[in-house]
């Protein structure tokens, strides 16, 4: 559980500027960001580097494969 709180407390303390995201889409935009940030370091994975690397793969990689693009993944190789 205090891994869990650990993680959200960035979240926690900047509550009142998420209040101002733009708009609903803006909102749903930045929680998909965070859950991917989050995971990434919960797998031990530098998430700049996984989020470049996915990004620049992503538009030739197979859409039955990609759950090879996951975090988890890409902290073994």
């Amino acid at each position: 559980n205090n891994a869990a709180e650990r993680s959200m407390r960035p979240i926690a303390l900047g509550r009142k500027n998420y209040l101002f995201m733009g708009s609903e889409r803006g909102g749903k935009s930045a929680a998909i960001a965070y859950t991917l940030i989050e995971t990434a370091k919960l797998n031990g994975v530098d998430p700049q580097a996984w989020l470049t690397d996915t990004l620049a793969r992503i538009a030739d990689h197979k859409i039955n494969r990609i759950d090879e693009l996951l975090p988890w993944h890409y902290a073994q190789v």
